[in-house]
């Protein structure tokens, strides 16, 4: 049999808070339309939180996945030959690499409420990105999946 990369796949999910905003703002929708009767304000809550409901749901349904030889972020596809090692970083790391630390050519999928992240330099040297940086739950899990590859 030939090895085969662990899967890893992940969704970054917006939190439960944000959901919670979303329906405040249906209410503040509802509100908004209250002084022009009952059917506007219904439907301002209607219309104002699915409309809300789905900005929070777009934008917590990146995937980061391992598969086939490559690492799929978002809409980025990267073969894990043009890949180095895996840097695990914890959330103070991860706070620096997005801010002081960062570099404007690097390819950055992060999300301000995901704490850990991985930082995986590019050795395509045709490639001027010089790091992938992606917000993860599981840093660990993504590393390995990484690095479970044979160098080709």
């Amino acid at each position: 049999m030939q090895p085969s990369v662990p899967p890893f796949d992940e969704r970054l999910t917006a939190p439960r808070s944000w959901w919670f905003i979303a329906f405040g703002v249906g209410i503040a929708c509802a509100l908004m339309l209250l002084p022009l009767g009952t059917l506007p304000m219904l439907a301002g809550l209607v219309g104002g939180g699915a409309a809300a409901a789905v900005v929070v749901s777009g934008y917590g349904s990146v995937r980061i996945r391992v598969v086939a030889g490559s690492l799929i972020a978002g809409d980025a596809r990267i073969p894990l030959s043009a890949l180095g090692e895996p840097e695990v970083l914890d959330a103070a790391e991860a706070h620096a690499w997005r801010t002081h630390k960062a570099d404007a050519r690097a390819f950055m999928l992060l999300r301000g409420y995901v704490r850990t992240a991985v930082r995986v330099e590019v050795t395509d040297p045709e490639d001027p990105t010089p790091y992938v940086y992606l917000s993860t739950r599981d840093p660990q899990g993504l590393a390995a999946a990484l690095s479970a590859v044979p160098a080709a």
